[in-house]
């Protein structure tokens, strides 16, 4: 029987937590950020750190990861199945006053969805595109079928704060009166450990969701500077003024631990992404330092 490493790391010191802080401050300063909040849960040593984790920011597009528990809600409640096919339109209504609206192709970055514009596709091929690429035409699919009250209302009953939902994505009449989907930095680490437990709904759902969480495409963020044995599952967010990152980071040998970054730009800031990648890398460092070898 092969020897299982248990107990290799110890909660760190609080006094190692909160050096963080200022390293955070002095790499906000650096990098030119408006702001940076970060909020990490450790499932192996249960530390935590919250670096202001409770500001609101844009959601961009870490509030699919919202959409995909309320999709999945449906299919605890036997409402959906995952196989059940829906039929792929591009015309929704504005959450400000019901006026029709599209999702630009130019500006999705997902076309597989686009092509299949008058076709059918399956709930879960529409959930993968929605997490791995970040197609804003599966998200909006989905949600228009699911509704918002769906998935507030499962975020209600699991007791996540920090995440409120309002409207599709690109619904820019509705941008443009104030309305947009919010998150803090806590809000997505609870709803990220609730996943990575396997207690959102029942255990099998919850790994179904982390395996759609696992093909992320988009790894500049926080897998982008950790070792390569390392696992990531995430959803990234990136718009004019925002670059977010959050998710369930997976060291081998150890427990996950789980990460949200989020951040806010002037519309000329650039480094976003290496900044997200210097703060994963800072907390990586600090919950997997090297094991002490045994003298003697």
């Amino acid at each position: 029987m092969p020897t299982q490493v248990l107990n290799q790391y110890s909660a760190p010191h609080p006094e190692a937590l909160d050096a963080l802080h200022p390293r955070l401050d002095a790499l906000e300063e650096k990098s030119g950020a408006r702001a940076l909040a970060v909020a990490v849960y450790d499932t192996e040593t249960r530390a935590t750190f919250q670096h202001h984790a409770d500001r609101w920011f844009h959601a961009a597009s870490t509030i699919k990861v919202a959409i995909l528990l309320g999709v999945y809600a449906s299919i605890h409640h036997g409402w959906l199945l995952p196989h059940s096919r829906l039929h792929v339109r591009n015309r929704f209504f504005s959450a400000v006053d019901g006026s029709p609206f599209r999702v630009m192709p130019d500006r999705d970055a997902n076309a597989d969805v686009h092509a299949a514009t008058g076709k059918m596709m399956r709930i879960s091929e529409l959930a993968l595109h929605m997490i791995a690429t970040s197609s804003n035409l599966a998200t909006n699919l989905l949600l228009d079928l699911v509704g918002l009250d769906t998935v507030q209302r499962s975020l209600d009953e699991l007791g996540i704060d920090g995440i409120d939902i309002r409207r599709g994505v690109e619904d820019e009449r509705a941008f443009e009166h104030g309305i947009s989907n919010r998150v803090t930095a806590n809000g997505l680490a609870s709803l990220l450990r609730l996943i990575a437990e396997e207690r959102a709904f029942t255990p099998e759902l919850s790994r179904e969701m982390l395996d759609i969480l696992h093909a992320q495409e988009f790894r500049n963020g926080i897998p982008a500077r950790l070792p390569r044995a390392v696992r990531v599952a995430h959803k990234t967010g990136e718009i004019s003024t925002i670059a977010h990152d959050a998710g369930v980071v997976y060291p081998p040998d150890r427990k996950p631990y789980v990460l949200a970054i989020l951040s806010e730009w002037s519309p000329e800031g650039s480094g976003r992404s290496a900044t997200i990648a210097e703060v994963s890398h800072a907390v990586y460092e600090l919950l997997t330092p090297s094991p002490e070898v045994p003298r003697g």
